[in-house]
This record gives C-alpha cells, structure tokens and sequence, in this order.
C-alpha cells in the first residue's frame, strides 16, 4: 500500500471511534516496526502521537501484545505506549523521600534528564500537570507531588497549581509533550 493511501487508511480508522482503536493501533505497531521504504520519514512523528493516543485506549490484552510486538524496539515502547508500572506511586514515594524525582520522571515520559528538571522546577505546576496527565497520573498523585517540594506556600496558589490540572485536556498534554520531543531532539542534532 502506497503512503498516502495507508497514512489516509489510518487517518479513516482513528475517526472512526473508540471501537476501532485495536484495529488502529495493531496497525500502526506494524507500520513503525517495519516502516517502508515509500513511507516519508516525516510521517512517523505523526504515527507515533497518533499510535500513543491510541495505545492508551485500549485494553489491557491490546497494550499486551504491543508490548511484545514492540521487544525489539524498546525506544519506541517508551514513547508510544503508556508506562506498565504505577509511575505516579513510585513518584510520590520518591518524593516523600526526599529522592531524586527527574530521574524517574525523563524516562517515562522520553525526555533528557534536563526536561525533566525543567518540568520540575516549574513553580506554577503546568509544566508538571502536562507530564502527569501523558503519564496518565491521577489528580490525587498529581496534587502530592506538586505540593510536596515547594512546602505549605500560599494556598491560593496552591489551588491554582491544582486548577491546572483540571483544566487541562489530554490532546493539549500530549501536544506540549510531543513538542518538548521535538525541541530536545533538534537541539541535540544542533
């Protein structure tokens, strides 16, 4: 199948629901495992966000077998598929002891370690709400960790903070992030 034709295929099968997501996502595993020679390099960004939207839809036994499908290519796993572990849990108990958070925080979401900084140092926590929602953490998880290193603080500012992640869409999230990519990996081809 041309690239077009299939990227257009694809295209057909994501706007067709919440029913079809296996389908979509079974298919674009395949399509990034072995990409083909007529397909553009530029379109695999593309196939990649598309499949990680996908991948975080679906069921358990579907990110199972992506998961395997995927052995080979573990650079590819973490930054299309949702992390297997309870990333937010092991975030919290970092935090509360005091630990070195950013080092689990780049590898689940794919970033350098200095991201990774930067989205904690962040004092107004959207920075952290946009790493917290791609990494499916819930408010409750997000709220500990965005009040644990900055201390009691002014409380209206606190709320604030915890109005962001409630406002903030899943599509702007993996947006922001799908930006961060991009940036660090132009600035380390510079």
């Amino acid at each position: 199948m041309h690239a077009t034709t299939r990227l257009a295929h694809l295209l057909e099968l994501a706007d067709k629901g919440p029913a079809l997501r296996a389908a979509l996502a079974e298919e674009l595993a395949s399509l990034l495992t072995e990409w083909p020679g007529d397909c553009p390099l530029e379109m695999r960004g593309a196939c990649e966000a598309l499949l990680a939207r996908a991948a975080r839809e679906v069921d358990g036994d579907v990110r199972s077998r992506l998961r395997q499908r995927f052995q080979a290519h573990p650079d590819l796993a973490a930054r299309v598929l949702p992390p297997e572990e309870d990333i937010g849990r092991n975030l919290i108990e970092t935090a509360r002891a005091g630990g070195d958070i950013a080092a689990l925080l780049a590898p689940a979401l794919n970033l350098p370690r200095s991201r990774a900084d930067e989205i904690l140092s962040d004092t107004s926590g959207h920075a952290l709400a946009i790493a917290c929602k791609n990494l499916q953490i819930p408010r409750a998880a997000y709220s500990t960790l965005v009040m644990l290193p900055g201390g009691k603080g002014d409380i209206a500012d606190c709320y604030a903070r915890l109005d962001l992640y409630d406002a903030m869409s899943v599509a702007y999230a993996a947006e922001q992030l799908q930006s961060w990519r991009a940036r660090d990996v132009t600035q380390h081809a510079a």
